[in-house]
């Protein structure tokens, strides 16, 4: 075992710092690759699993939205969704956060949303208590929606880039 797999396993810090001088350095034989490689692969699984969890979140919300909020704000004339918005907003500047830092993942994130999607249902049939099967099979926001600040599904611009309201819910 080399000095710097002992160091990975000893003090991740002093390892990552020991690589960048070898890369600058190009001393490329005397790197960990396979420690570096392995890191490298965590850490886009990382960003990958962070994407999912947002859009799974924000998701379930603007479900919860457009499925549940016209029959809550009829029957309690003062509910008028704000943690739901705040939830939405919030998710969306982290989405738009994570895709400027990592741009990388603007490539995957129509893949990201249909994954999230089927337990972003789950989520959002358990805390409306709706049955599953009152949400579409698959996701009805494109990519464009789900991230555009200011769109709420039932409104006129969702209606426009594609989403359909729904009356009586």
């Amino acid at each position: 075992m080399t000095d710097l797999h002992a160091l990975y396993r000893t003090d991740y810090a002093a390892w990552a710092k020991r690589h960048v001088e070898l890369l600058r350095d190009r001393r490329f034989n005397d790197m960990d690759i396979e420690h570096l490689l392995e890191e490298l692969s965590d850490m886009s699984k990382s960003e990958r699993r962070e994407l999912e969890s947002r859009l799974l979140i924000l998701i379930a919300h603007l479900l919860k939205w457009e499925y549940q909020y016209q029959a809550l704000s009829e029957r309690w004339r003062e509910f008028k969704g704000d943690s739901w918005r705040a939830t939405i907003v919030e998710q969306r500047k982290q989405l738009a956060v994570l895709l400027r830092q990592s741009p990388g993942l603007k490539s995957v994130l129509a893949e990201a949303i249909l994954t999230a999607y089927p337990d972003a249902v789950d989520l959002a049939s358990k805390e409306t208590q709706l049955p599953p099967e009152t949400f579409p099979a698959l996701c009805p926001y494109p990519a464009e929606q789900v991230l555009k600040d200011g769109v709420y599904p039932g409104s006129a611009e969702a209606t426009q880039s594609g989403a359909s309201p729904h009356d009586g819910r």
